[in-house]
This record gives structure tokens, C-alpha cells and sequence, in this order.
């Protein structure tokens, strides 16, 4: 079974979501930005998530954890929990 590292960032709107990808990409830390924006409880630990198996997680960050580029910060990913800057760590098949 494939398995992911990832960490993630959980705010309200798609345009705070977007503000924050933006400061990282200017060269904030993606975990300072997590402790003080994310809304999820993984914020207080940068955001990370562990490790995981494909369909732990809902299907919108399956799609991109187990698809898309390692060390790239992706999104705004809408699920039903709110929009998510998500980066993957690490991947595993």
C-alpha cells in the first residue's frame, strides 16, 4: 500500500489560503505560517500529519498526495473542512 509524509495548512477562505502560499513562496517557513494561521489542531506542530495510507485522508488530498510533486507547496484545495496549502514530504508505493 502506498504511504505519504505530508503537512498542511487549514484556513477559511480561499483567498487567506492564497495570501499564505504567497508568503511562502516569498520565503516564509511553511511550519511558522501553520502555527499561526492553520485552524487545523496540526498547526501547533507546523502543520505536519505524519504518515498515512492512500484513502486515510479525503479524497481531494488523496488526488494530490499521492499524484503530484514532492517539497511543493499545493493549493488552495478545497474539502469540506475548509482550504489547505498541502506539502508532501515524502511517498512511498
Amino acid at each position: 500500500m502506498a504511504t505519504a509524509s505530508a503537512r498542511h495548512i487549514l484556513v477559511d477562505t480561499e483567498e487567506k489560503c492564497n495570501e499564505l502560499k504567497q508568503q511562502i513562496a516569498d520565503g516564509a517557513d511553511f511550519a511558522d505560517v501553520a502555527k499561526e494561521h492553520s485552524s487545523c489542531p496540526s498547526g501547533g506542530s507546523g502543520g505536519d500529519l505524519g504518515e498515512f495510507g492512500q484513502g486515510m485522508m479525503v479524497p481531494e488530498f488523496d488526488k494530490v498526495v499521492f499524484n503530484e510533486a514532492l517539497n511543493t507547496v499545493h493549493g488552495p484545495i478545497k474539502t469540506q473542512f475548509g482550504y489547505h496549502l498541502l506539502e508532501i514530504t515524502s511517498r512511498s508505493e
